[in-house]
């Protein structure tokens, strides 16, 4: 098949590219535990890109993917984060440097309020760049970014629509759920 030719799944037109394929490997890791290169196998066939496992095999090693332990010590697919940040990052409540920040949750989340991508996080004075801090280490991809000033965090999330995932999350580290 061409690179300009394309199939139908799901209503949606998926490219047969070599690039297209690496970007759904990477929304799917991203998204969602992967344990296994038949696993990955299965999701993306359910997406209509059928790949051989020799293919698949070369395309994680392309794209930097590494086995990674999640909080319960099972090993997952991960890849590298784009931009400058290139350490592997875990889907949320997968990541085992989550645990300091439920922790630190625990002793420092006062309050945490969405609106759109975005959540406001209200901390003791002088804490919020050390929370920011934690938030940032425990590398889960659904969050972009934050921005610390003495007593608030503001925390971006990569959905345009995932600030109150985000701030139901802090909360739920917070009260000691997983």
């Amino acid at each position: 098949m061409s690179e300009a030719q394309a199939q139908q799944s799901g209503g949606q037109a998926v490219p047969q590219t070599r690039t297209a394929r690496h970007r759904r490997i990477v929304d799917i890791l991203n998204r969602q535990a992967v344990r296994s290169q038949s696993q990955l196998a299965k999701l993306l066939a359910d997406d209509g890109l059928s790949v051989t496992q020799a293919t698949l095999s070369r395309d994680l090693d392309e794209l930097g993917a590494v086995k990674i332990r999640t909080n319960n010590g099972e090993l997952i697919y991960a890849v590298p984060s784009e931009g400058g940040y290139r350490t592997p990052q875990a889907p949320l409540g997968e990541s085992v440097k989550e645990e300091r920040m439920r922790r630190l949750a625990n002793e420092l989340l006062i309050s945490a309020e969405a609106s759109a991508n975005l959540v406001v996080v209200r901390t003791p004075p002088g804490a919020a760049q050390f929370f920011a801090s934690a938030i940032d280490q425990a590398e889960v991809y659904d969050i972009l970014g934050t921005i610390a000033g003495d007593d608030t965090v503001m925390l971006i999330s990569r959905d345009p629509a995932g600030g109150q995932a985000l701030a139901d999350h802090l909360l739920r580290l917070a009260a000691g759920e997983r």
